[in-house]
């Protein structure tokens, strides 16, 4: 087949058309699509080893599935690129994860297709197995059907849903998309006709139907019971979906589109809960996804034929470098370190650790609750958890965080990644809401370091301190200071002030230190940089609400409840007039785009913080004039 031949591809518009097509088709639709997915994502970036992994499974869901009128609920969301294009996005595919682009994840509001949104993973389940309920309520026949893949059968609530899903009689399927291993010799021909005569009615109608006549001789039923459960785990490694009340079919090839077809139509027939396992390759069909699919799971632009990235590789280390480096050093120097993290050790910046000391290096899967108190286990009995989480799965585990840890007052530390504003991945992965969340618990010190060597200094404290500890930090790079390559601590609690000036005090906490710093060379203002959220400085606070006439806090948080709300609280008790000024991520969810773009959008670079500085009526108020403001 000619690769650029895109024709077929071209042709569908929407799942009507797909399922029109002949078998022969559906397999050159499947060989377009994918040559057409790597051209996209080498050229705009994106997630691209999950989705080149489904797209038999997505092409034989909408040719056997009246989609939209039966719901798919995809579970993880970057295995989607397949089913936006054939759902009437092919050709906006280049904008994904971009300004007003489309999502790089399923979204309601994008299309009728999207059932469901998702970024965080293990949600299908539940969300198909309440729709499936409310089709029974609302009389009708449509399907619900949830694709769980890429780890997410790791997280507990997936087992959650399974074992309410048996105990029902709702009609729900659930596709698991296996790729965490190879396609091995029990997915072959004897698997694939078992997989048809497993999901056919013959079978299903036979099996029920030999319960009924069984149950009035409970010795022979519990006989064939047993005969045929060992005849499955035998065969088929369904006897844990039974169990749950699920009729288990497979594994079968997840590529085979025949196979593909043929299950999902006679599994359309059945009742009530049905599993399909499918075994599928990450990146299939592109050579470098293949080798490392991990590489490939989120990428930038790269060249199609070499592999290799177009982007420019940043001047300095990043905040999850820095992390990486010092977890190594602390590690080396302090053999109670144990590392943990839910399945994000490319991303957390772990593979070093891991490599140089496995024994102490744990990834529990997609199950950050797990993660969390298993540090705290470790911690009870004198060992030095870290726990490294992006901030916006640590939302996951909020009760692990408060009743394990804090209540007990554990030296936990946390390292969080991807703290504000990401970009790209939209509004499932911001880190908006951290600070928001963790301060209000009692026991916990909060770091948010401004630079690269302060955040190597946080991370020492916090594992130095007796108690739990976080310390917040943006996706990227910093400003580019000097590293002291030492374990030094700094004091907690103690913020510095970074430049001197009058009438006006900007406290500046984490990465918003150099915006204020720019700020405040305009407005001949002190900045301040708080690095502690928790505990405040509170005895320069006193001071500052002596000195000046308006204090404006800045954070990439939400503003409420943030670092700011924290300020104005202490000034308010101790009976301070000053004016608070504060400035954060306003009460809104912010979809994808580039981070800078993101920041200027919520009015938190250079520009949009001096615009709400002098649009403040505490700055009219106070006539705070300076001899010269440059805007």
């Amino acid at each position: 087949m000619d690769k650029n031949d895109l024709s077929l591809l071209k042709s569908i518009h929407t799942p009507d058309d797909v399922r029109q097509l002949t078998r022969n088709q559906l397999k050159q639709l499947a060989e377009q699509l994918r040559h057409h997915l790597i051209e996209i994502v080498s050229q705009n970036g994106g997630h691209l080893s999950s989705s080149l992994g489904t797209v038999e499974l997505t092409i034989a869901l909408h040719h056997v599935f009246n989609t939209p009128d039966d719901r798919l609920i995809w579970d993880v969301g970057h295995q989607t690129y397949p089913h936006k294009m054939l759902t009437g996005r092919r050709e906006r595919m280049h904008t994904v994860r971009k300004l007003h682009g489309l999502a790089g994840f399923p979204r309601r509001e994008e299309s009728e297709y999207d059932t469901f949104g998702v970024g965080h993973s293990s949600t299908s389940i539940s969300a198909a197995l309440g729709m499936a309920i409310a089709n029974q309520h609302q009389e009708n026949d449509r399907k619900a059907v949830a694709i769980i893949g890429d780890g997410a059968m790791t997280a507990g609530m997936a087992f959650e849903a399974l074992n309410h899903a048996g105990d029902l009689d709702a009609n729900l399927l659930v596709v698991l998309n296996d790729n965490k291993m190879s396609i091995s010799k029990n997915v072959g021909g004897l698997s694939k006709y078992l997989a048809r005569i497993l999901s056919g009615k013959l079978y299903s109608g036979v099996k029920s139907g030999s319960k009924k006549a069984l149950s009035s001789m409970p010795s022979v039923l519990e006989l064939a019971r047993r005969a045929e459960e060992h005849m499955k785990g035998m065969i088929v490694p369904g006897t844990l979906f039974e169990e749950l009340g699920f009729n288990y079919i497979g594994p079968i090839d997840g590529h085979d589109m025949d196979a593909l077809v043929d299950t999902l139509k006679n599994l359309k027939q059945l009742e009530g809960p049905q599993f399909l396992h499918i075994v599928t390759q990450k990146g299939k069909g592109y050579s470098h996804a293949e080798e490392n699919p991990c590489a490939f799971h989120g990428v930038s632009k790269f060249d199609k034929v070499t592999g290799k990235s177009h982007g420019n590789k940043p001047s300095g280390p990043s905040y999850t470098e820095i992390f990486s480096q010092w977890l190594c050093d602390m590690g080396e120097a302090d053999n109670r370190l144990m590392a943990i993290t839910p399945a994000m050790r490319e991303g957390s910046g772990l593979v070093d650790f891991s490599n140089q000391f496995p024994k102490r290096y744990f990834d529990v899967g997609i199950a950050e609750q797990h993660a969390v108190t298993l540090a705290a286990g470790l911690a009870c009995e004198g060992l030095k958890p870290v726990v490294a989480i992006y901030s916006t799965f640590l939302q996951r585990a909020y009760d692990q965080l408060i009743h394990d840890v804090a209540l007990q007052n554990l030296p936990v530390v946390f390292a969080i990644d991807r703290a504000g504003l990401v970009g790209p991945d939209g509004a499932t992965h911001a880190g908006s809401f951290d600070l928001s969340f963790m301060r209000c618990i009692p026991n916990m010190v909060i770091m948010a370091p401004a630079n690269e060597n302060e955040c190597r200094k946080m991370l020492s404290t916090g594992f130095q301190h007796g108690g739990p500890s976080a310390i917040r930090y943006p996706r990227g790079t910093g400003p580019g200071v000097d590293i002291e390559n030492n374990l030094d601590t700094i004091e907690i609690g103690k913020a510095e002030i970074s430049k001197q000036g009058s009438s006006i005090a900007i406290l500046a906490f984490g990465c918003m230190l150099s915006p204020a710093i720019e700020v405040g060379d305009k407005l001949n203002a002190t900045i301040i940089n708080m690095r502690f959220v928790k505990p405040l400085d509170e005895a320069l606070l006193m001071d500052i609400s002596q000195k000046y006439k308006l204090i404006v806090t800045i954070e990439d948080n939400a503003i409420a409840g943030g670092a700011g709300s924290g300020v104005s609280e202490f000034l308010r008790a101790h009976d301070c007039n000053t004016p608070v000024l504060q400035l954060g991520l306003p009460d809104d969810f912010y979809e994808q785009a580039s981070r800078e773009e993101l920041l200027s959008r919520a009015g938190l670079d250079s520009v949009g913080i001096l615009k709400s500085i002098q649009a403040s009526p505490y700055y009219q108020d106070c006539k705070i004039r300076q001899t010269q403001v440059v805007s």
